[in-house]
C-alpha cells in the first residue's frame, strides 16, 4: 500500500492534473460545451482521487489529515479551526490582490497569465468554482495533510513548487511562486494545527484567479492590432 504513494506515482498524478487543466477549455479536438463539461468532470474526478489518496494514506499511517499535532500556537479543536480559518481568509484575500498587482507590473506574471488563460476559455462560473474547491482540497490533503507530517514544511513546499510546471518563460517564476505559497500554507497548518485555513486560502486564490484569467487579457490592444494586421 505504500508503493502507490511513491514520488513517481505522485508526479504522474499531478502531471495528469496539469494536462487536464490545460485542456479544460482549449482542446484541439473538441472545443464545444460537451467537451468542456467532460474535461471538467474528469478534472474533478482526478482531484477527488488526489484527495482520497492524501487522506487515505494519512489515516493509514496514523495521522489525522486535517489536524497537526503539536501546533506551534498551542491551539487545538474548534479554536485551531477558527484561528486557521481567519488566517486563511486573510492570506487568500491578500494573495489575490498581490496577484493582480504582479500581473500589471511583472513581465513573468503577465507571461504566466497569458500562458494559462486558454485553459479557462469558455468555462462557466460554476465549473471554475468547483475546480477551485476540488483542487484546493485535493492539493492540501496531499501536500500539507499527508506530506507535512512525513517530510516537513520545507520538503513538502519544494515538492509543491516543483510539480507546478508550465512551458515557456514563466515556468520558473510560477514554480518559485508555488513554492512560496506552499511554505505559507504549510506554516498555517503547523502553526494552528488545522488544515481549514490552508484549504480556504487555496480555494479563495484559485476561484478568484481562475475568473481573472478567464475575464482579463493582459495585452488586449496588442492582440487586437495583431488581428487587424492578420486580416489585412
Amino acid at each position: 500500500m505504500v508503493a502507490p504513494a511513491g514520488p513517481e506515482y505522485i508526479r504522474r498524478a499531478m502531471a495528469a492534473l496539469g494536462v487536464q487543466a490545460q485542456r479544460l477549455g482549449a482542446g484541439d479536438e473538441d472545443r464545444g460545451v460537451p467537451g468542456r463539461r467532460r474535461r471538467v468532470v474528469t478534472l474533478l474526478g482526478a482531484y477527488a482521487a488526489v484527495a482520497t489518496l492524501g487522506a487515505g494514506l494519512s489515516l493509514w499511517l496514523g495521522h489525522d489529515p486535517v489536524a497537526f499535532e503539536g501546533a506551534w500556537l498551542g491551539t487545538s479543536g474548534p479554536a485551531a479551526v477558527l484561528v486557521s480559518l481567519g488566517l486563511g481568509v486573510c492570506i487568500g484575500s491578500t494573495t489575490v490582490v498581490v496577484s493582480r498587482v504582479m500581473v500589471r507590473r511583472s513581465a513573468w506574471a503577465r507571461s504566466l497569465h497569458a500562458a494559462l488563460r486558454p485553459a479557462v476559455h469558455g468555462a462557466g462560473d460554476a465549473s471554475l468554482l468547483a475546480i477551485a474547491i476540488a483542487s484546493a482540497a485535493g492539493e492540501e490533503l496531499l501536500f500539507r495533510g499527508l506530506l507535512v507530517p512525513l517530510l516537513g514544511v520545507v520538503v513538502s513546499s519544494l515538492a509543491f513548487g516543483a510539480l507546478h510546471q508550465i512551458r515557456g518563460p514563466a515556468r520558473w517564476g510560477w514554480m518559485a511562486w508555488a513554492t512560496v505559497m506552499g511554505f505559507v500554507f504549510g506554516g498555517v497548518f503547523v502553526a494552528t494545527g488545522s488544515l481549514a485555513g490552508p484549504v480556504v486560502a487555496h480555494a479563495i486564490i484559485n476561484a478568484a484567479n481562475l475568473r481573472f484569467l478567464r475575464d482579463n487579457d493582459p495585452a488586449p490592444r496588442a492582440r487586437a492590432l495583431g488581428g487587424l494586421l492578420r486580416r489585412g
